[in-house]
């Protein structure tokens, strides 16, 4: 798979690396490769060059360029030969800068067709080019160097450019600069350091615009983009995916994205150490290696499942006109089941989901076929503040499902995991506290907020666990258990459910809690780390391996999603009798089986054996838990009505329906 720009060409991504950083140069290869890019911009600096640490050049460019059609950028005037005795400066003697590109093609020359001349100052305080009438140094050094590269057989970009500034490239043209470039390279970054909404027109205006100028100067360079990009700072996947699709749709010859990865933020950037926020977050992927939405969609299917998305953000009529329910997750399994239901009732349904988890936006998708004129989409992530309160603004009721869900990755990255699942329900609480009749609130919690059950003695009964105590074995754990917060997901989640009942009595905000035991059924993409009915099972048709932790004698109490959306509007219509108490939800006793037992009804289903390993317990994970929904039954009438064998089929049915791919690709770790 290649992803093409608009003019045919393949995409291109900056990466700059530090010296000496040789993992994160093969990670990077890799993550091009996982997205089908083979063009990488990455600079070669003057100034380092040298240094005691130039030779990691001799490492860097042949190794690159091994897998990757490398376009090297040239930059940083060495301070002992700049005017100002910082990289920022010009050289003193213009003309050093195409002696160091000559002594750049004699050493890797080979390795590239193209050589990037960009040595305009990072700081115009130190060195205004514009104060300069003539401009005599700056076109001296990259008309020379440019000249020199093209007599000896190499293309030359000119890079730096903003286009709005066309009096920059008018002036070099008539200084003759131009003539000696094969390709114009623009940068920009609309929305993030150009302001979209005043300054900032779509790129094929932008590049319209200075075609028409080089026309002028009968210029034939090419255009290209050669650093552009948006900074997802905010949490905003849509303006990111946006910004991505307008710079892929130019009518220019190559497309060149800042950046692949998020920069860490242990590393300073030329500013200082997280001067500026915005600088850490241009990547594709996060500083930890995951795929941003956009990513992700390149991974799965490159470019169209990029403008897929983009479709499905395009909302019906129906927003700003009625006051819709807004569901934060609602593309996921459990959302988009109840997105379905209501919508299929005729109630205006807004969701609001970041599409975060793999899948999930087929069933955005889904939902979108099905109720073309009653489902409308915000692609927009919980710890947006911003986009939270657009949403909220004019809903009737908010059902919050938005959430990290694995233990395992909350293990990881804790505080991501805490920004999402605290940080975001804080932000629906607030935003929903601002209204003038603040709007019903139904929270899915998590069984995890009882923490492992240690507190319990257990002991094998029929070959399964259960607690000694009797009550307990029979009826499950209520809502009398006291809470017990484990692992940061168990304290993230425990810590939303808290502030949901707080805000209940506090601000007599109508919101209840539901805390959740194994929900399983149709339009849920299983993972090892959440969803181990559907993970199983996907694994087990695609006859692959699958782990199990533990001894397999654990116990659940799992719930069908037909029980669990029944269960999610019978707490809307009862809101007024729930407001401001938890409920557990879940299939109870009558539903409670051992991971062996499942595993035993998939081999008949199937026909064959399930193949399984097993492995140790991990942390956070309980012996057993089945919930007593004693409570909830009878505030609200409802009961479970699906038998956990015939739930099994159904789900089952779906898969076999929907032709999932193998269980491979679902397994990635989720955020």
């Amino acid at each position: 798979m290649t992803v093409h720009s608009g003019s045919g060409e393949p995409l291109g991504v900056v990466e700059w690396f530090r010296v000496g950083d040789r993992d994160r140069v093969d990670q990077s290869i890799e993550r091009m490769q996982r997205i089908g890019i083979r063009r990488l911009r990455t600079h070669l600096s003057w100034a380092d060059f040298h240094t005691e640490n130039g030779d990691w050049y001799d490492w860097l460019i042949p190794h690159v360029a091994a897998k990757a059609d490398v376009l090297p950028c040239i930059h940083y005037t060495p301070p002992s030969l700049s005017r100002t005795g910082r990289t920022s400066g010009p050289p003193r003697r213009p003309l050093d800068y195409a002696d160091f590109i000559d002594l750049v093609l004699d050493r890797y020359g080979q390795y590239f067709e193209w050589i990037e001349l960009w040595n305009e100052p990072n700081n115009l305080n130190d060195w205004d080019w514009r104060a300069d009438p003539d401009w005599n140094i700056y076109c001296q050094m990259i008309g020379a160097a440019a000249h020199w590269a093209q007599q000896r057989g190499w293309k030359t970009l000119l890079g730096g450019p903003c286009p709005t500034d066309l009096n920059w490239l008018k002036t070099i043209g008539e200084r003759g600069v131009l003539a000696k470039c094969d390709a114009i390279g623009l940068h920009g970054f609309p929305g993030t350091w150009e302001s979209a909404e005043t300054l900032w027109q779509p790129w094929r205006e932008q590049v319209t615009a200075v075609r028409a100028l080089l026309q002028d100067l009968d210029i034939q360079a090419e255009i290209w983009l050669t650093e552009v990009g948006y900074s997802s700072w905010r949490n905003d996947p849509a303006p990111y995916a946006h910004c991505f699709l307008d710079a892929m749709e130019a009518p220019v010859t190559r497309v060149y994205w800042y950046m692949l990865e998020d920069i860490h933020p242990a590393v300073p950037t030329q500013d200082g150490l997280r001067f500026d926020p915005r600088h850490y977050h241009f990547g594709l992927y996060d500083a930890d290696g995951v795929p941003k939405l956009t990513a992700r969609l390149l991974e799965k299917d490159g470019l169209e499942a990029v403008k897929d998305v983009k479709r499905l953000m395009s909302a019906p009529a129906i927003v700003g006109k009625t006051r819709p329910v807004v569901i934060t997750g609602g593309a996921g399994f459990i959302g988009s089941n109840l997105a379905d239901s209501l919508a299929a009732d005729g109630q205006d349904v807004l969701v609001f989901d970041a599409l975060s988890r793999p899948g999930v936006e087929e069933n955005l998708e889904w939902l979108r076929r099905r109720h073309p004129r009653k489902v409308a989409a915000a692609i927009a992530d919980v710890r947006d503040k911003t986009a939270v309160d657009a949403a909220v603004g004019s809903a009737s009721a908010v059902y919050h499902f938005a959430a990290q869900v694995a233990v395992t990755t909350s293990l990881s990255l804790p505080e991501s995991d805490f920004d999402i699942n605290a940080k975001g329900t804080l932000n629906v609480l607030e935003a929903v506290r601002n209204r003038p009749a603040p709007p019903p609130v139904i929270f899915a919690s998590t069984n995890k907020v009882y923490g492992d059950l240690s507190r319990h003695e257990f002991i094998l009964v029929d070959g399964r666990w259960g607690p000694v105590d009797t009550a307990t074995r029979t009826h499950g754990v209520s809502e009398a258990q006291p809470l017990d917060f484990c692992t940061p997901y168990g304290c993230s989640k425990g810590a939303a459910d808290q502030y949901v009942l707080d805000y209940a009595q506090t601000f007599d905000i109508p919101a209840t809690v539901l805390r959740m035991s194994c929900i399983y059924g149709p339009r849920q993409f299983g993972t090892e780390d959440q969803g181990w009915i559907a993970h199983f099972l996907i694994r087990a048709r695609a006859d692959e391996a699958l782990t199990i932790f533990g001894d397999g004698r654990q116990v659940r109490d799992v719930l069908h999603v037909a029980d669990a959306v029944t269960a999610y509007r019978k707490a809307l219509t009862n809101i007024d009798t729930l407001r401001g108490q938890p409920f557990n939800l879940g299939g109870g006793a009558a539903n409670a089986v051992s991971l062996l037992q499942v595993l035993d009804e998939m081999e008949s289903l199937l026909g064959r054996p399930v193949r399984i390993a097993f492995s140790a317990e991990r942390t956070g994970d309980q012996l057993y838990y089945v919930s007593d929904t004693s409570a909830f039954i009878a505030a609200t009438g409802w009961k479970a009505q699906v038998r956990w064998r015939d739930g099994l089929r159904n789900l089952d049915a779906w898969l076999n329906e929907t032709a999932l791919p193998t269980a491979g690709r679902h397994k990635a770790r989720v955020a």
